[in-house]
Formats: C-alpha cells, sequence, structure tokens
C-alpha cells in the first residue's frame, strides 16, 4: 500500500481528535509506510504513531506520525491509497 507524505494544518480540535488539513503539496512516496519508518529508526530517531488522535479531512486512510527535533515536535502526516 503505497503511502504519500503531506503537508497538513492544523485547523482545530473535533471532539477530543485534532484536525488536520492538507495544503494540496505532497512530498515523498514510499511503497508502504514502513519504509519510512525503518528509515527513521536506522537514524536513531524515535517516532510515535499518533493516527488515533488526530482526523485528517478529505483522506480516507491516513497514517501520523510523531517525532521530537530539540525542543520541537515534528508531524509527518502520510495519506494510504
Amino acid at each position: 500500500m503505497p503511502a504519500t507524505e503531506l503537508v497538513v494544518t492544523s485547523f482545530g480540535k473535533v471532539g477530543d481528535k485534532e484536525l488536520l488539513v492538507p495544503t494540496g503539496q505532497q512530498g515523498s512516496t514510499f511503497a508502504h509506510v514502513q519504509d519510512w519508518v525503518t528509515e527513521k529508526l536506522k537514524a536513531k530517531t524515535q517516532v510515535k504513531d499518533i493516527s488515533t488522535s488526530v482526523l485528517v479531512k478529505g483522506i480516507k486512510q491516513w497514517s501520523v506520525f510523531e517525532e521530537k527535533s530539540g525542543s520541537k515536535t515534528i508531524r509527518t502526516v502520510f495519506k494510504i491509497t
């Protein structure tokens, strides 16, 4: 199942979940989201799957990961096709 990285913007909360809206820009495409996770783990970067705590508008299947970079938190959103 191919996974395409998306650029998103947060639009607040819906219930207890954060609503993310794609901006239209797409990033890298991976044969499977696990390929991206494997790259991060090889680089000794801890990633956490937070897919159940967010909603992505207009996307039926998604996967969202969070990682720490210094004092910043980086979210990476994938559209699963």
